[in-house]
């Protein structure tokens, strides 16, 4: 449920705890002591299907494991809005600049406690990668393939608001 294990506010041992709120009973974790409470809310995180020269850009995180392209995603900050932050986040990690931004969807992305906000991008510029990436691709729409998950999802929408059927990749459980 989370990594919290004490209260911060006392630092007495937090206990999961079932109470009675507007929507019903939740168990969440509470301080006996003090009464503060936990409240786990899913964290916003952007996305962005990048359209550039006509193509799809998909980046690989450094410290990813596996050889996955995905979508360049980041945390929103406090002060700004889901927009700035999203052409915030292409610029910082790709050095593109979006000239145009569109909201593809908001897609739940429970096994991470996320809500993912994506946007399509039309960028410009000359991609130089961050440290957080080690490298990209550029796909066509027809040779593009989504992941059956989050942002995956947000690629199949756009993919099929330009016309296009998503074509989904096989992905390995999970140990």
């Amino acid at each position: 449920m989370s990594d919290y294990r004490f209260c911060p506010q006392c630092a007495t041992a937090l206990q999961l705890v079932a109470q009675m709120e507007d929507g019903g009973e939740k168990q969440r974790l509470r301080c006996p002591a003090c009464g503060w409470t936990h409240w786990n809310n899913p964290t916003p995180v952007l996305a962005a299907v990048i359209e550039y020269d006509g193509r799809i850009l998909l980046a690989r995180n450094a410290a990813w494991t596996h050889k996955m392209y995905a979508l360049i995603t980041g945390f929103m900050e406090a002060g700004e809005t889901p927009r700035d932050g999203i052409a915030r986040e292409i610029a910082e990690e790709t050095s593109l600049q979006a000239e145009e931004l569109n909201l593809i969807g908001v897609y739940d992305f429970q096994r991470m406690n996320q809500v993912i906000i994506a946007y399509h991008a039309r960028c410009t510029g000359t991609v130089k990668l961050s440290p957080e990436l080690v490298d990209y691709k550029l796909f066509g729409p027809d040779q593009v393939r989504c992941w059956p998950a989050g942002t995956g999802h947000a690629l199949a929408d756009w993919l099929r608001s330009r016309g296009h059927e998503p074509q989904y990749m096989e992905m390995a459980a999970r140990a």
